[in-house]
């Protein structure tokens, strides 16, 4: 591909499609877990059938895969039919009356869980949001010890655009004259070790910002960019792994959408 970057400046590789030989990466992969883990708290688990339906048809198809389903209301999840060596694994949680504390808390949750169970069950976890669709292929060419997926706002935008936390009192500061990209908090992953260092400073510095009265300006996105930053991820995923149809104009270069937002109320959905 000439059409798009694929290469970061630290030399790890931009996952667009044509860059990847799936056959090579299944057969590289072929004894490999995966976990999946979405959080459906209140109403939003009304989005998991679709969820699981189009993830049994695009997502690692081949390999085993445990769906980690984080949710307050475990009678409420959807049986879906799953392929051989693929499975639902409900994590019950409490939920939170704001959706922005339900949203920061993931990363505590995230690394609970991986030091209590993933490390045990999985080799390598691929964090998403449930609010979405898998609309084409989403494979082993994701796998890295640690992602992270181009925020589809954001891609082609200066540095200067980036919505940064840039409050130096927030542990999620970061200075105008530094980062690389815009990481979506939508999609990221790695291997269970990695994301569990990457989900417990995410928390730990969300924890030091709330003892000073300070919450991010895009909740656990802005830390999560912030970790990113100084711990550079190994892969890079295109917004062809991420992208919402209905608020952006699709460009020519993205030839796939893998992983595509699904319409919704945002305040009512949030609210109950």
């Amino acid at each position: 591909r000439v059409d798009v970057l694929v290469m970061t400046p630290w030399f790890a590789p931009i996952i667009w499609d044509g860059t990847f030989d799936s056959a090579v990466l299944d057969a590289q992969f072929r004894n490999t877990t995966i976990g999946l883990t979405v959080f459906a708290i209140k109403k939003y688990v009304v989005f998991l059938k679709l969820f699981l339906e189009t993830a049994e048809k695009y997502f690692m198809v081949g390999h085993r895969v445990n769906y980690y389903i984080f949710t307050d209301r475990p009678a409420d999840v959807p049986q879906v039919p799953l392929g051989e060596g693929r499975q639902v694994v409900v994590l019950e949680v409490r939920n939170y009356s704001r959706w922005q504390d339900i949203s920061m808390h993931r990363m505590e949750m995230i690394r609970n869980f991986s030091q209590q169970r993933f490390l045990h069950e999985v080799d390598y976890l691929v964090c998403v949001d449930v609010d979405m669709k898998f609309s084409d292929h989403v494979g082993v060419e994701i796998l890295a010890p640690l992602f992270g997926t181009l925020h589809p706002g954001f891609y082609a935008a200066p540095r200067q655009s980036f919505t940064y936390e840039r409050r130096p009192l927030s542990q999620a500061y970061i200075p105008r004259d530094e980062g690389d990209f815009y990481y979506a908090g939508g999609f990221f992953g790695g291997s269970v070790p990695e994301v569990q260092r990457l989900t417990t400073a995410c928390h730990q510095a969300m924890v030091a910002d709330k003892a000073k009265g300070i919450e991010a300006v895009w909740h656990d996105e802005s830390h999560l960019n912030r970790y990113l930053l100084y711990h550079k991820p190994s892969k890079v995923l295109s917004p062809e792994y991420l992208w919402d149809e209905h608020m952006l104009q699709r460009p020519p270069f993205l030839r796939k959408l893998r992983y595509v937002a699904v319409p919704k109320n945002h305040a009512e959905i949030r609210n109950r």
